[in-house]
């Protein structure tokens, strides 16, 4: 993961701003930076966003393909992550970003293998035959810090803009059974995101832990906790990261503050999402795609 080098002096400074719940940019323990998010911003997708968090830049897209479901979920569709981290530090390069990449992906699958995040039977167009395959593709533009919870901010973003075309099977007097794709772009399907969990970072620095930290920030860090959380609050999964040590009640703390700052999260976001949704095609797109 990119990390920038701090000195001693800097690394007191930060610790000491933290204890007394003043961060180097003026935020409070428990507050995110200021974050950017927009939906449809890649055309030849069924659905994508592009989420900045501070200096953390995401781009999130998805594409709904046919495919053949799981033996162990006969009735279900799927989703299946991959994720470039293609960024600008030299650290990512080559086996660096691959290491990252893998390890991200492989959060992201735990985060939504919890039952009904997603509604997979939805996916479902026939039983053991067809499903669809919702491949989520993700590029890490830049790394500025916190960089799970704007993948997942982004990852939800996309879900919410996602359309996949509406399916018959017909079947003829033999029993062989076509798929039929409907003509109209607007006779789609939409998924519910409403249960797609957030991931919330808690890095513990000196006595206290922060949220949404920043590089220099992260540099001070010795272990993280990183929280899936619903919007309404309910913990899916939990992961420690980091090389220090994190004792119960550091921890027990820092899942409380994980599912009140996550429910926050969610309905900002959910707002934002609503407020774009409704201005429909008459929105002015602002990213660089745009």
């Amino acid at each position: 993961m990119a990390s920038v080098v701090l000195s001693e002096a800097e690394k007191l400074y930060i610790v000491h701003g933290v204890q007394e719940d003043l961060r180097v940019d003026g935020r409070g323990c428990e507050d995110y930076r200021c974050a950017e998010v927009e939906t449809d911003v890649v055309s030849n997708t069924s659905g994508s966003a592009r989420v900045k968090l501070g200096e953390t830049d995401i781009l999130v897209g998805i594409k709904a393909e046919m495919g053949t479901p799981k033996l162990e979920k006969p009735d279900e569709g799927y989703l299946e992550f991959f994720v470039d981290c293609s960024s600008n530090s030299p650290e990512l390069e080559g086996r660096g970003g691959e290491e990252l990449g893998t390890d991200i992906a492989n959060t992201l699958y735990r985060v939504f293998s919890c039952e009904n995040c997603v509604d997979l039977k939805s996916l479902c167009i026939n039983p053991k035959e067809h499903c669809w395959v919702l491949y989520v593709d993700v590029l890490l533009l830049e790394c500025g810090g916190n960089i799970f919870d704007a993948i997942s901010i982004a990852v939800k973003a996309a879900l919410f803009n996602t359309r996949i075309p509406k399916v018959r099977v017909l079947e003829d007097e033999e029993g062989t059974k076509e798929i039929e794709l409907s003509d109209d772009p607007y006779d789609c399907i939409r998924l519910n995101v409403d249960e797609v969990p957030c991931i919330v970072t808690l890095s513990k620095i000196g006595y206290r832990h922060v949220v949404d930290a920043t590089l220099q920030e992260e540099a001070c860090s010795l272990a993280s906790l990183l929280i899936s959380v619903t919007s309404k609050g309910a913990l899916t999964s939990m992961k420690k990261v980091g090389k220090g040590s994190l004792d119960p009640e550091s921890i027990f703390e820092m899942m409380e503050t994980g599912q009140r700052v996550g429910k926050s999260l969610h309905i900002a976001l959910q707002k934002i999402l609503d407020e774009e949704e409704n201005l429909g095609t008459s929105r002015s797109k602002v990213g660089f795609l745009g």
